[in-house]
């Protein structure tokens, strides 16, 4: 199956909606941590979003795709600590944390099976590799566009 987008990977889905959820729940938290605790979690569980999609840009180079999920797995670890201050401070509930620690611990696994498998994402030339649907959020068809050979761009 072609991935025609990284907003197709269930790990990018995941983690949108984990930084959304974080946002929304931050949003009451006390003015005194704008500039510290909710800054700081929100630019972390932003950041794992931004990471995967830099890292499929990049996966026309292995070690390239696979440092940027490294980074983003970096991100997974500094927004699960804030999670554990957010709880301890009283600002999430043991059931809240337990759902994003939760979720950031799916999206840590995913990561790895993704840099453990990075030569199945990879390719030269803009070339897309068949990879599982298991990573996929919807199955997205190939168009007429997608399945004709592609051209170098002569821009490059």
């Amino acid at each position: 199956m072609r991935v025609a987008d990284y907003k197709n990977l269930r790990v990018y889905k995941l983690a949108f909606d984990s930084a959304m959820e974080i946002f929304e729940l931050s949003r009451r938290w006390p003015p005194e941590e704008k500039f510290s605790l909710t800054d700081q979690i929100r630019r972390s569980s932003r950041s794992v979003c931004t990471n995967i999609a830099e890292g499929w840009r990049k996966r026309r180079y292995e070690a390239a795709f696979v440092s940027k999920l490294s980074d983003s797995d970096g991100e997974v670890a500094e927004t699960e600590v804030h999670l554990v201050f957010a709880l301890r401070c009283g600002y999430l509930n043991a059931g809240q944390s337990a759902k994003l620690c939760d979720q950031y611990d799916h999206i840590c696994r995913q990561l790895t099976n993704m840099m453990n498998d990075a030569p199945s994402w990879c390719g030269t030339a803009g070339e897309l590799r068949e990879v599982s649907p298991e990573y996929l959020t919807e199955p997205s068809k190939p168009t007429a566009s997608q399945d004709a050979p592609r051209s170098p761009d002569p821009g490059l």
